[in-house]
């Protein structure tokens, strides 16, 4: 290895270092929470590999989350974390389960935490990583106790925001030192991960590029489809009546997001023509995707399930160990920083 390089990687190693301290991890890089992609596999491939793991509780009941935590440890024995649905109707049992099994890291998405929530997860021995979408809610989540902030753009697969993880990234990062702050959507290179170190982040979140990886267990149609993909391939879910709301879902276009619009606009006809209830129109409309992901995941139905992909899908070349994944991260982070030196602006 040339000096130049070396250089890169000890400012690299700089660069994201109070990332990896929180974490316990060689790097700062933490696997996104990808509905039945996100399971004991993937998780303990990346946590292996250098990375930090991340189970995706989604809507499991507490014996599930449990068997789940505890096949990963049966797979590594590298730091991991469970990120929870702060909507779960159960999400107390969810937080004792973790507690129960050890996890040291829990990650509260979709939604805000509650400060008691919080503090038990604290009071249980555990950090806590919550999602901020803009400032204001950052550092209320940091008066509350959260450990670790995660800042994610609209550019993410799933369920999104409004707002670009260029500008969350601007508008943030400056105004939170006291707690480290990962950033994620749209992330596929390591020379993006350099850019938001730069700009103070202490790490950041992966989650599209991680879909392909030889030990994720989703379908190989599934695969195929974002190996195939380009970055303009990942769209957010249409809402044809701001009647009836949509919460904002990217993932590749196909049939079923056609057929979509067509429910909307049928299910909101009948509405207006009395054939059916405001209630029981807004449920069908909600309604429509329920099971699409699995559907999509696991038996391989990407023509009608749901293809939840950031729309750094265009960077995803081909089936890979998840360790090469991670390995040309990082050399590329590296290069990057041996190119422009170590200067970066975090606290």
């Amino acid at each position: 290895m040339n000096n130049e390089l070396t250089s890169g990687f000890h400012g690299l190693d700089a660069a994201w270092k109070r990332g990896c301290d929180f974490l316990g991890t060689d790097y700062a890089i933490m696997g996104g929470a990808m509905s039945w992609v996100s399971e004991r596999n993937l998780v303990a491939a990346i946590s292996n590999a250098g990375g930090f793991g991340v189970i995706a509780c989604g809507a499991m009941t507490p014996e599930l989350l449990d068997t789940e935590i505890k096949a990963t440890q049966g797979l590594t024995n590298k730091p991991f974390g469970v990120n929870l649905i702060t909507m779960h109707p159960q999400l107390d049992q969810l937080v004792d389960t973790c507690l129960e099994n050890n996890v040291k890291h829990v990650v509260l998405a979709g939604g805000v935490p509650s400060k008691d929530t919080i503090n038990k997860i604290k009071e249980g021995g555990a950090k806590t990583v919550c999602f901020a979408p803009i400032l204001a809610l950052a550092k209320k989540l940091v008066r509350s106790g959260a450990d670790a902030l995660v800042i994610e753009g609209m550019e993410a697969g799933g369920h999104i925001g409004p707002v670009s993880t260029s500008v969350l990234a601007q508008e943030i990062l400056p105004f939170i030192a006291d707690v480290p702050v990962f950033v994620a959507g749209g992330i596929g290179s390591g020379k993006a991960i350099s850019a938001y170190l730069r700009m103070g982040a202490s790490g950041c979140q992966v989650g599209t590029r991680f879909v392909c990886a030889n030990e994720s267990i989703a379908h190989p149609d599934f695969k195929k489809s974002f190996i195939r993909a380009n970055a303009r391939d990942a769209v957010t879910t249409v809402q044809v009546d701001p009647q009836f709301p949509v919460i904002p879902v990217r993932a590749l276009n196909n049939e079923g997001g056609k057929k979509f619009i067509e429910t909307q606009h049928e299910v909101i006809a009948k509405y207006k023509a009395g054939e059916m209830d405001f209630a029981a129109a807004q449920l069908e409309i909600e309604h429509f995707w329920a099971g699409a992901l699995r559907r999509a995941v696991i038996d391989g139905d990407v023509e009608f399930g749901s293809v939840m992909a950031g729309q750094s899908v265009g960077m995803v070349k081909s089936e890979q160990p998840t360790a090469d994944i991670l390995k040309e991260l990082v050399d590329q982070a590296a290069e990057a920083f041996a190119e422009n030196g170590a200067q970066r602006s975090a606290p």
